[in-house]
């Protein structure tokens, strides 16, 4: 189990085949352990400077602290938006056997 604790992914796609694939691939690579895919978000955003409202389709992946940053720019280079939101935290509580099972990939 690592020391570093569980980290946590998110990341919107144009739709929910889009995330299903990127999820098997990161999780084929053994850089997550689960991806949660949430069709059906309403995103408002700014972007260059012009207001967007799209339909898009959520990912939240889970995975330990140790392989955050790896994950995170793997997750960023096969996106296939240009740009991908692709933020990242450390969690800073789970269950013992979350924790556990997350720190089994490293």
């Amino acid at each position: 189990m690592s020391a570093e604790g569980p980290a946590l992914i998110w990341c919107p796609f144009g739709g929910e085949d889009d995330a299903a694939r990127i999820a098997g691939q990161l999780l084929d690579e053994g850089l997550v352990a689960c991806a949660n895919i949430l069709p059906g978000i309403r995103s408002l955003y700014v972007w260059q400077g012009e207001r967007g409202d799209s339909r898009e389709c959520g990912a939240l992946f889970k995975t330990d602290a140790a392989l955050l940053e790896k994950a995170i720019a793997r997750l960023a280079a096969i996106h296939p938006y240009d740009t991908p939101a692709v933020t990242g935290w450390r969690a800073d509580a789970a269950a013992p056997a979350t924790a556990a099972w997350l720190g089994s990939l490293v």
